[in-house]
């Protein structure tokens, strides 16, 4: 009965340490983004407090990230830099994976114009990155106050018209690595129509590299697809459905297009 026993024992350990090898991939390059980004940030806080809230702060730290991506693997690749305007202000909608959104983002930032994010309000809290964020410009809102959020989003819609903003926003509301984009939330197209700004949809195309589930994570390419901005000017306020439609129809299509040639090339990275 005992030596039953330690065997049964000694198979779970060996289980427990196969499972942990066949996840380290992942863990270790999920470890390395979110400590490297947080280095980086740290190291340049003290040059970002000499213009706070500015998004220039953000330039810098993006290009170092963006070569700490290409460390554990992920490349990206920005197309429509053509569709961006700088000469006016946009609500920015983009669809939202994980946290390696990080690194789309520090590809957006310096092509997209005066850029400026929406982010929880936990995200301040996030050692290093978090104060960091607020140093570039990062819009923290507390979801539960609704009419704290409201006032905050209210402020950045006239800021985009007043600086030419481009206001950075996940209209998903939580992060989707599924085939189909979750339903839009309001918020962002409140934003637009209050404040008469154009909607830019951006589309990232499917981390068919990573499985936040199976926790999965090898070398892959995503591909970031700048569109066409969105006109506000034939909607009312009480059309915000209408628009919401026209944006998430236009983006779905360009996310399975784009997922289908993204999971191309990163099988070809793999490979």
């Amino acid at each position: 009965m005992a030596c039953t026993c330690e065997v049964i024992g000694l198979a779970c350990v060996v289980a427990l340490i196969l499972s942990a090898t066949a996840k380290a991939p992942y863990q270790m390059r999920m470890f390395f983004i979110f400590f490297g980004a947080g280095l980086i940030v740290f190291l340049c806080v003290p040059f970002m407090i000499l213009r706070p809230r500015d998004y220039r702060n953000a330039l810098f730290p993006s290009w170092c990230f963006r070569q700490l991506c290409r460390l554990v693997g992920i490349t990206m690749e920005v197309r429509g830099l053509e569709n961006v305007r700088k000469d006016h202000g946009a609500v920015v909608i983009m669809n939202h994976q994980s946290a390696v959104d990080l690194c789309v983002l520090a590809y957006l930032w310096p092509v997209i114009g005066r850029a400026t994010v929406v982010s929880k309000k936990e995200v301040l809290y996030i050692p290093f990155f978090g104060i960091g964020a607020w140093l570039w410009g990062t819009l923290y809102i507390d979801r539960s106050r609704k009419t704290d959020s409201i006032n905050s989003l209210q402020k950045e819609a006239k800021a985009i018209q007043e600086r030419n903003c481009k206001l950075l926003l996940f209209p998903e509301g939580t992060r989707n690595s599924k085939d189909s984009l979750l339903p839009f939330k309001k918020g962002s197209f409140h934003i637009a129509l209050q404040g008469k700004s154009p909607v830019q949809p951006v589309v990232i195309s499917k981390y068919s590299f990573m499985d936040d589930e199976k926790k999965t994570f090898r070398p892959g390419h995503a591909l970031i697809h700048i569109l066409p901005e969105v006109s506000t000017e034939k909607y009312k306020r009480e059309d915000v459905q209408l628009l919401i439609d026209e944006c998430q129809s236009i983006m779905q299509t360009e996310y399975t297009k784009l997922s289908k040639e993204g999971q191309a090339l990163s099988s070809k990275k793999q490979a």
